[in-house]
């Protein structure tokens, strides 16, 4: 097994685990729990050292309030299924960083429980559309679950992979993700996909980890697992460089709290041209 597969795996089987935890009553802050920094992060550093107390103070930084539910305010989560609320492990809230509008088509990548597809279908009204697409047999299932609870009519969940989107080119208005573009071994593909499936004009309102220019691949590393969204995170720059290389215009990257030393939440948007 190649190491972008076996890493792909792993986030499968993460989310499923995470998927079928929430169904059986687990709340979100226990999920969040599971994905505190392994031991590789507060033990040791990339050279074998042990680490001071301070220095797993700062790699060691996430907090609840970096990822999952509460990042939602109750306004914004009020009425929706509760197990969309609870499954909720991202890291920001991208239907408000979208500012959707009326009668818009919406793609959310790595659409887990529902909750921003969900969102996203309130706010571009029934004459909008709302897709979601996610990888992960049991996050389909749940997501299905709470769009019927919800009773969401503007609303479709597929399956397929970020990389490999089942939706035709100029599909959609919007694209939207939450905390899951980190999680891709082949992000310059995504990004492609991305631009693809948007229309001309049509924009990207993205929350995802970025690593400050100043550490390396290996010190993303330390900081945290690919599970759980830090080694895998685009630096700054990188994410600049590559949304610009898959034909974007009006790139932008916006840091909006701290997800670990070095490491941030941030917002990311960028417009496909009009031609």
């Amino acid at each position: 097994m190649s190491e972008n597969t076996e890493l792909r795996e792993q986030v499968r089987a993460r989310y499923a685990q995470a998927a079928t935890a929430v169904a059986t009553g687990t709340r979100n802050a226990d999920l969040l729990a599971e994905e505190t920094q392994p031991s590789s992060c507060c033990a040791s550093t990339s050279t074998g050292e042990e680490r001071t107390d301070a220095d797993q103070s700062s790699c060691c930084a996430p907090t609840e309030r970096s990822f999952g539910a509460g990042l939602y305010d109750e306004a914004t989560a009020a009425g929706l299924p509760i197990e969309a609320v609870e499954a909720s492990l991202g890291c920001g809230n991208p239907t408000a960083v979208a500012e959707l509008h009326e009668g818009e088509r919406v793609l959310d990548l790595g659409s887990g429980g529902g909750i921003d597809v969900l969102l996203s279908a309130r706010r571009v009204g029934k004459s909008g559309f709302a897709y979601g697409v996610d990888m992960t047999d049991e996050m389909l299932a749940l997501a299905e679950r709470n769009k019927a609870e919800a009773c969401a009519e503007n609303v479709a969940f597929l399956k397929g992979t970020i990389e490999d989107v089942p939706l035709p080119d100029g599909a959609v208005d919007v694209v939207i993700s939450n905390c899951v573009i980190n999680l891709s071994t082949d992000k310059p593909v995504v990004l492609a996909e991305m631009f693809r499936v948007l229309a001309p004009g049509g924009r990207i309102g993205v929350s995802d980890v970025v690593a400050e220019d100043r550490l390396t691949p290996a010190e993303r590393a330390e900081r945290g697992s690919y599970v759980g969204c830090i080694a895998g995170a685009l630096s700054k720059t990188e994410y600049l460089d590559g949304l610009t290389a898959a034909g974007f215009t009006g790139a932008s990257v916006e840091f909006t709290h701290e997800a670990a030393d070095g490491m941030h939440a941030a917002i990311i948007r960028a417009t496909k041209p009009t031609a």
